[in-house]
């Protein structure tokens, strides 16, 4: 016990027990002066370890809440973190994004050059004999050997067919030059299939001819597009005759 509570217990006793025997000798009052009445001691006693107590509750409460600020300096500072972890992870989500914006960027370009390159093709071709082509017992198909324009290189000089590299709307024309004493007549195919012909009859009275024809054609990668003459029918072998082509748009 605290020596100042005892003190304080023993000061009290003696106060109480002079106001209760006053009237008491000397030699009383001095033997009593070393007791008190066991009833107020013994509350006082019990005050004083019910401080001691409190001080001990107090010691504890304090340190409770020293414990409780660490453990708040610690949450802030995990929230501090925690912020600091969500900042990273959204710089780092802006860069994704431009990333991906950069990505998509160079796709496009990328295509852009693509779809420039395959637009480049364009061809034209005449025939290069000065003798009649024709007539034959069968179709035939023509070969226009002396080649112009090859852009692509889809267009074969040794057979006379244009293939096409992509899929796509493409534009061709025939022309032709040719007398009167036969018939003319050419076809033009997509593959095993007429698609347009240009045709003029024999005449006695017509010295020369001339004739054409033009078409759209939707192909696909690989389709072949060419000219076949007719049989008994012919034309003159010069650059009157020719066959051209271009892509118009790919699809």
């Amino acid at each position: 016990m605290n020596v100042t509570i005892l003190w304080f217990v023993l000061l009290f006793c003696g106060l109480i027990l002079a106001q209760d025997n006053g009237n008491a000798t000397g030699t009383e009052k001095l033997n009593e002066t070393r007791s008190c009445n066991p009833d107020m001691c013994d509350l006082l006693l019990e005050f004083g370890v019910m401080i001691e107590k409190l001080r001990t509750m107090e010691t504890r409460l304090a340190d409770t809440e020293t414990r409780l600020a660490d453990s708040e300096t610690r949450l802030a500072d995990s929230e501090t973190r925690l912020a600091n972890s969500e900042t990273r992870l959204a710089d780092s989500e802006t860069r994704l994004a431009d990333s991906e914006t950069r990505l998509a960027d160079s796709e496009n370009q990328i295509l852009e050059l693509q779809n420039k390159e395959r637009t480049n093709v364009i061809f034209s071709a005449t025939a290069v004999s000065e003798e009649n082509i024709g007539p034959f017992n069968t179709e035939t198909t023509l070969i226009y050997r002396r080649v112009i324009t090859n852009i692509g290189d889809a267009y074969r000089q040794s057979t006379g067919i244009f293939t096409a590299p992509v899929a796509g709307v493409y534009y061709f024309s025939i022309f032709y030059h040719a007398g009167g004493q036969h018939q003319a007549v050419l076809y033009l195919y997509k593959n095993n299939e007429r698609m347009v012909m240009t045709h003029d009859y024999p005449s006695q009275s017509d010295a020369a001819d001339n004739g054409g024809n033009a078409v759209f054609l939707q192909l696909q990668r690989g389709d072949q597009v060419f000219v076949r003459l007719a049989a008994n029918s012919y034309v003159w072998g010069s650059s009157h005759t020719s066959f051209s082509g271009f892509l118009v748009t790919e699809m």
